[in-house]
Formats: C-alpha cells, structure tokens, sequence
C-alpha cells in the first residue's frame, strides 16, 4: 500500500514471472495493428469550400459541379435522454363489444415515473463492472444526463438485479460443481468491518464467486461446490483443499515458479531452485510443442526422463537443506525453513505438480481462477469495503453472472439488462 512509502522489504518470499524481453515497447513486427475507422453510415454532412466562395453569388452553382477531393469523419457521441409516454386509451363506448373499453400498461410500467431499463443496467454496471461508488455514480447521471437519480435508488436498482438473479447464480453453482476441470483460489475482503474470505470456482465458461468467514475447509464447504466435484481441480497448494479426496489435485505451477525466484534470489547457495525452475520450464515447453502438434500426450521416453530428473533435483534439494533432527529436550517436530517446506511439498506432491504434462487437459496454472477473482479486488481496493453483508452477497452474485456473460461473449451491459428484462438465463443458451 502506499502508506508503506518507498522502501521495499529486502528480503521478498517469491518474484514476478515476467522478465525483460529484449523488445522495443509498443507493437511489435507484423503486428496488424488498430485504428480508427467509420462504423456506420454518416448522420451528418458539412461541406467545406475555400473562403472565397463564402458569400459569392455563384456558391451553389460551383457546388453542384465540384467534386469531393477528401473525407474526414468525426465520430462522437451525444447524449440524450429518452422519454417515454405512455397514455392508458379509455373508449367509453365500444361499437364491436359494447361498453367501455380501457387498456393497460405494459408488465414493466409500475409507477407514475420510472426509469428505463437501458438506465437501470448502465446503473448497474457503473456500480459493479466498473467499480463505481453509488456516490459517484449519482454525480456522473447528474452532470452527464441531467438526472438527478438519488443514491438510494441507485442502490435498489442494483439490489433489484441480484434479486432477478437468484435462480441463475443457483445454476451457475449447479453447473460450476459438475465440471470436469474446476479452478479455485480464495481472496479476502473486507465485509461489515471484518475481514471475510472470496471463494473462486471457475473455468473457462462460467464463474462461481461466493463469500464466508471461514478461508479454509468451512467455507469452501458453505460454497457446496467442491464437495460435489469429482474431477480435478486446480489450486495453489492451499492446505484446505487436499481435504477432498474424490478429486484429482492439480497444482499451479505459475506458484512454484514464483517461490523459486524467490530462492534463486534470497538464496544464492540453493543450487537445486534454478534447476527445477529450468525443469519445469522445460515440461511446459514439451508439452506446448506437443499440442501445437494435435499430440495428446507426451511420449513415454519424455515423461519417464522428465520424472527422473525431478527425482534428483530433489534429492539434491534435500541434501542441501536436511530435515532437523528432533531431540529429547523438546517435544514435538523441529521447524522448518520456508525452502525446506517448499521442497517437502515438492515432493510429496510430484504426482499434482507433474500432471499438466501427462494430461493436456490441466494448465500449466491457475491464472484463470486469478483473472476471475480479480474485480473483487479492484471493488475492494476502490470501496475499501462492502458496508453488509447483503451488499457483498449482492455483488458477487451479480459479478458471477456476468463473467459467465463475458465468456460466452455477452458484453456486461447486455447481459445486466437481460436480466433485467427478466431473461437471465442467455449464459446458457
């Protein structure tokens, strides 16, 4: 946080993956590139002739017979607001059926004046998708459009579209638990002054947020997703989640890869950190040639050469870091360094930490339970808080919806007012 100042801690437990590239900055060689191009038809047409022309008798006689030497179009938006008026017809004396005869208003037209549905989803996505307080939301519709929507409107709007959303973010719970390849990952938060925990299950077609207390085995139970799952998931080797035994475990190697540059750089006489580092690059890179080629699977000379590599690597790992002997002047197990317990994990999970090269299926990390979690905390880092817990129950409710929208290639302001029209369940469609 930047109330840390400007001093870095010296000493940092894992690095960023990325590194210099080498590359000038900007778009790169055979880079088709992007630019501003006409996306529809003119609304207007101004003509513009030399300033001679301004005022001379024979202006419109030169333009009917000149010619357009060049095109240049401005696209801007304008900002309007509709009204619409809807009159209830009463005819008092019908000539077909006899007596008088009323209409009515359409299912959606409830008060005196209300707000369109095209308002209530920018509302919406202001305050979710963008991270948009209700304050300032109320500022942007009031100097933008000339509305002067109150904040506690704004607020049951949103509260409005959580309702709608009730039986559909049920489905995506259905859905995400019968999945044969589940991304997990879990962030706090801060929820009615207390710190809560975000619990993340996903892939690459729906996403599943949901909040407790509890970070552990508790709240991924409240969550009632994994404990139906019976295929594999992938995590960052939180212990929590090798509780469910009727899964396969994958574990992301994007973690490893960053507590090693962590070793290679606090702990220069650690030999076997780069080593593995450079294996498990390797595997990645089999199995990206691999697949690139439609193989679905590494070939067994590769595989078993891979694993007995691991296998030194470890035990060159252990001979450098023993494991504390225990002694009868004190009970219980010697602590471990942090390097000690990464190799031990390293170990006793070769199987998880290996499995992206023996099955395609399983990535290489969990960057997709990352991605999934990530509004959370720029909603977090932006509000500070969510002021209850309905609040918080109300937007992730709402932003599961939508990053299932987005992967089916439903933009966030479509789908919001989808489900506001009462049709929310498009994701599956």
């Amino acid at each position: 946080p930047s109330s840390d100042g400007l001093k870095k801690p010296t000493v940092k437990k894992d690095r960023s993956l990325r590194e210099a590239s080498g590359k000038k900055q900007g778009a790169q060689e055979g880079h088709e590139g992007v630019y501003l191009s006409v996306i529809s038809k003119p609304d207007h047409t101004e003509n513009h002739m030399h300033s001679d022309c301004d005022g001379c008798p024979y202006h419109d006689t030169c333009l009917a017979k000149a010619c357009v030497k060049e095109t240049r179009h401005e696209i801007d938006a304008v900002v309007t607001v509709d009204v619409t008026a809807h009159n209830l017809i009463s005819v008092p004396e019908c000539p077909m059926h006899g007596g008088s005869r009323t209409g009515s208003f359409p299912a959606g037209i409830r008060a005196t004046v209300q707000y369109g549905k095209n308002l209530q989803a920018m509302v919406v996505a202001f305050n979710t998708v963008g991270a948009v307080s209700i304050n300032r939301t109320h500022e942007i519709l009031s100097s933008v459009f000339n509305i002067p929507l109150a904040t506690g409107t704004i607020k049951n709007m949103v509260t409005r579209c959580a309702d709608s959303l009730k039986g559909t973010y049920e489905k995506i719970r259905q859905k995400t638990a019968s999945l044969g390849l589940i991304h997990c990952d879990e962030t706090g938060s801060r929820i009615d002054g207390k710190t809560w925990w975000v619990h993340n299950a996903s892939d690459r077609d729906y996403t599943y947020l949901s909040f407790n207390k509890k970070r552990g085995r508790i709240g991924m139970d409240a969550a009632d997703v994994l404990p139906h799952a019976r295929g594999i998931i992938v995590h960052d080797c939180w212990s929590s989640y090798w509780q469910y035994a009727d899964v396969t475990h994958a574990v992301c190697c994007a973690h490893i890869l960053r507590e090693l540059n962590g070793v290679i750089e606090n702990h220069p006489d650690q030999t076997w950190a780069p080593k593995f580092k450079k294996l498990l690059l390797d595997m990645k890179k089999s199995r990206d040639e691999a697949v690139r080629e439609h193989k679905d699977e590494l070939n067994s000379h590769q595989l078993s050469q891979y694993d007995a590599e691991y296998d030194d690597i470890i035990k060159t790992a252990y001979e450098e870091n023993p494991v504390p002997e225990t002694t009868g002047k004190k009970r219980g197990r010697k602590k471990k360094s942090k390097v000690l317990n990464l190799i031990c994990r390293l170990d006793n999970y070769k199987e998880s930490v290996c499995l992206f090269a023996k099955n395609f299926s399983v990535p290489f990390d969990n960057n997709q339970a990352e991605r999934d979690l990530r509004m959370v905390k720029v909603k977090t880092k932006v509000s500070g808080c969510f002021r209850s817990e309905e609040g918080a129950q109300e937007y992730l409710t709402i932003m599961s919806y939508i990053g299932c929208a987005n992967k089916h290639h439903i933009n966030s302001f479509t789908a919001i007012r989808e489900a506001l029209n009462g049709n929310p369940d498009i994701i599956f469609g």
